[in-house]
């Protein structure tokens, strides 16, 4: 072959694997999978929240996929679909408007630090509670009301509720809670509950429902939970300032000694962005 053919020949194949590699690096690029947030309180694979187009009447993980920064993410399941069971995880607004939530499943110190910065900020929040909480931490209880902040239902024992199929066990992990509460406050307790985990089905919705109870799940969480792999304070301000949106319910744990550090910081930040804060109430006379 001449010396300037075999040049050609070899340019020409050069050329193709050069072609090849950058087709290929597009086609990754499109085609990537969306950074999913954890929908399993208690589990930091990200990939166990898959996103679907409607809620499955099977059980399901609650679970987000956050697509672009300061815009609300992609959920398992629509505003729409999830209303006819009286269950949130937003409020579908333009308004700079912020649900603070919180889980509580046992006390280790970090519930009154949060406390503090909420009182500091005249900040209404939700705290969902389980059985082991109200127990063992009644002056927090007491307290939460007291400061005018909504005491919510997490289940007295915290189990998979998605597996729980008879009415009759459903009922009791929700109405020990509500009597453990009403023995501390002398009232009722607000009607508001969090599938523990983020599992769910949509026959666990309507129990919720014909109990009298509004479910919520989140827009917004973190991994906050493990107590020996606590987020640093970088960490936490990445994803609670970047993701961001207008009308989030906000999920954090009472547990995360790095949430009790830098809630009093994290709350001015919000505000600087022009985020006021507001109660469940709020959001539930909003939507309906």
């Amino acid at each position: 072959m001449p010396f300037h053919k075999k040049q050609l020949k070899i340019a020409g194949i050069a050329l193709l694997l050069i072609a090849s590699y950058f087709a290929g690096h597009f086609a990754a690029m499109q085609f990537a999978p969306q950074e999913i947030d954890p929908g399993v309180l208690g589990s930091d694979e990200s990939d166990s929240a898959a996103v679907s187009s409607a809620i499955a009447p099977a059980a399901d993980n609650w679970g987000l996929s956050f697509q672009e920064e300061g815009q609300p993410p992609v959920a398992n399941a629509t505003f729409g679909e999830l209303e006819k069971y009286d269950t949130y995880y937003a409020e579908d607004t333009d308004e700079k408007v912020i649900y603070l939530t919180f889980d509580c499943g046992y006390e280790n110190g970090n519930t009154a630090p949060i406390l503090d910065a909420l009182k500091k900020h005249n900040a209404n929040a939700a705290f969902f509670v389980v059985g082991n909480f109200i127990s063992t931490s009644p002056d927090l209880i007491k307290r939460m009301h007291e400061e005018g902040h909504t005491v919510g239902n997490h289940t007295y024992n915290h189990p998979d509720m998605s597996k729980i199929s008879t009415k009759e066990a459903f009922e009791k992990e929700l109405k020990d809670v509500e009597d453990a509460y009403k023995e501390i406050t002398g009232e009722e307790m607000t009607r508001y509950y969090r599938p523990p985990q983020g599992k769910y089905s949509t026959e666990n919705l309507q129990m919720a429902k014909d109990m009298g109870y509004h479910t919520f799940f989140w827009s917004l969480a973190y991994v906050d939970w493990y107590q020996d792999k606590q987020p640093s304070r970088e960490e936490a301000f990445d994803k609670l300032l970047g993701r961001i949106h207008p009308g989030a319910v906000v999920l954090l744990h009472s547990t995360s000694s790095t949430n009790g550090e830098i809630l009093d910081e994290l709350l001015g930040k919000w505000e600087e962005m022009g985020y006021t804060f507001q109660s469940l109430d709020h959001l539930i006379d909003k939507m309906n």
